[in-house]
């Protein structure tokens, strides 16, 4: 049996696994700064930046729950580990690209390395600290680092962009990556689940296909026609693929995604949470900096700088979340998070070549408060009740729906974007974006709506049921405590 790690050490695993998150988050937000100034250079269309943003989010969602479950059987510090260095030596390939179709390849490297990090990392916390209001304080310092990344994000982006240029953006994950790999050989000590789960190459692949070729459509579709051959097929595949995956899914002893996992209404609903809350962020920062620096002229650095009220908020406020979590549980956060969201997307929905700086800081500000808010209690409420042999699948599963709320974001923001350009010049961008910002004023308010049904007795009573089935002995062990 391994001992508890002591408080110290316990304290030092958060701070490395934080650092996985950092370079992940870090990475989101520079790019995004970076979009205009790699357009130029490879004179990439609109569908050309989102496929930039998506490659990495679509890679990542793909293989995010493949490398939980194989965290948890292969050893967590070990994939951390590869994690890291995979992700460093596509940071440098990034930096290399001699082309959009390169850089886009050389993203999905990225990826491949970045769905070992959040998934493990959170896997090492949940297993580290297992005092229940000492590990939501734990998610929420953890979920904070989400705001100083992308605090430092649109700065650094911007400053090394202004500078030196795009390429320098992916210098910066090398060396805090390979400090990471120094500090987690010496600190984390390895740890696996005690059942070891199959590989479900079937489900795999049915997943790929799934979130590529419904990708594929929603970027593609203004371009080559809603109705066109190749359309009309990404879709029907999409279709295909999810419907195989949930008959698949039922039938193989260790699958890739556990479904019974969503009998939980707390687990199902922070699955739908997670996607509406990223969606809204990936399109937030997607349109946010084209205005911006299209729009309005600004430099990569100015961009920066005037989303430094959102980045700040976001990183205020997680702490705070995570003590409510502790303490009264995910309610108030989830609704005033919806709230937020909601509003300062509202607040854009009118954006124009002249809109006051004043009216954007308050709508950054409001939008960083909900974001800040939000990512504590999905995390939270994946892993909790959850047995501890399946923590590294469980929050796989809510990091994956972060993703591909992140990826369908970018995607459909885009899209609605391009519907409208095309009867507009380029300097129409901000009354294209209306329809854009209108979708995601619409996440906020599924957010609110779901986190008030998450956190019902009703749905309380179901994760009960649910946790029962995995560990029989759970009420039994919960009343003894």
């Amino acid at each position: 049996m391994i001992d508890e790690p002591s408080r110290a050490r316990r304290i030092g695993i958060l701070l490395i696994c934080s650092m996985s998150l950092l370079i992940v988050g870090l990475d989101v937000t520079i790019v995004n700064i970076a979009l205009p100034s790699i357009g130029r250079d490879f004179h990439a269309s609109l569908s050309g930046l989102q496929w930039t943003i998506d490659a990495y989010t679509l890679a990542l969602a793909s293989l995010l729950m493949l490398s939980g479950s194989t965290a948890d059987r292969l050893g967590r510090r070990r994939t951390f580990l590869i994690g890291l260095v995979t992700f460093s030596a596509g940071s440098l390939l990034c930096s290399l690209a001699p082309n959009l179709a390169l850089l886009i390849v050389f993203r999905m490297v990225q990826a491949v390395g970045g769905s070992m990090l959040n998934p493990v990392a959170i896997s090492i916390i949940t297993n580290t600290f297992t005092v229940p209001r000492e590990r939501a304080q734990a998610i929420g310092v953890w979920a904070a680092v989400v705001g100083v990344s992308m605090a430092l994000g649109p700065v650094v982006g911007g400053v090394l962009v202004s500078s030196v240029g795009w390429r320098s953006i992916f210098w910066i994950n090398i060396p805090v990556g390979l400090t990471a790999v120094v500090l987690a050989r010496r600190y984390i000590p390895e740890s696996k689940a005690a059942v070891a789960r199959r590989v479900d190459i079937p489900g795999q692949a049915l997943v790929i296909t799934l979130l590529s070729s419904l990708t594929y459509g929603i970027i593609e579709g203004p371009s080559r026609g809603w109705s066109s051959p190749l359309i009309i097929g990404a879709a029907t595949v999409a279709a295909v693929s999810l419907a195989a995956l949930l008959v698949w899914e039922r039938r193989v002893d260790t699958p890739l995604i556990e479904l019974s996992f969503f009998r939980s209404v707390p687990f199902s609903s922070a699955a739908v949470i997670a996607m509406a809350a990223f969606a809204a962020l990936g399109g937030f920062l997607f349109l946010n900096t084209l205005y911006l620096q299209d729009v309005r002229g600004l430099s990569p650095l100015h961009a920066g700088l005037d989303t430094l009220p959102m980045a700040a908020m976001t990183m205020l406020f997680p702490p705070l979340s995570g003590r409510i979590v502790g303490r009264q549980g995910a309610r108030i956060p989830l609704v005033i998070a919806g709230i937020a969201l909601s509003a300062s997307c509202l607040m854009l929905v009118r954006l124009s070549p002249t809109t006051p700086f004043s009216w954007l800081f308050a709508a950054y500000v409001i939008f960083g408060i909900g974001f800040g808010l939000v990512n504590a209690p999905i995390t939270n409420t994946a892993v909790s009740g959850m047995p501890r042999a399946q923590a590294g699948v469980a929050a796989a599963i809510a990091s994956t729906s972060r993703q591909v709320g992140q990826t369908l974001g970018v995607a459909v923001v885009g899209s609605l974007v391009s519907v409208s350009l095309r009867s507009t010049s380029h300097s129409d961008f901000a009354l294209a974006s209306r329809a854009g910002w209108w979708a995601l004023a619409g996440c906020g308010a599924a957010l609110l709506v779901l986190g008030l049904v998450a956190t019902s007795a009703w749905a309380r009573g179901t994760a009960q049921r649910t946790a029962e089935s995995f560990n029989p002995e759970f009420l039994e062990g919960n009343a003894a405590r």
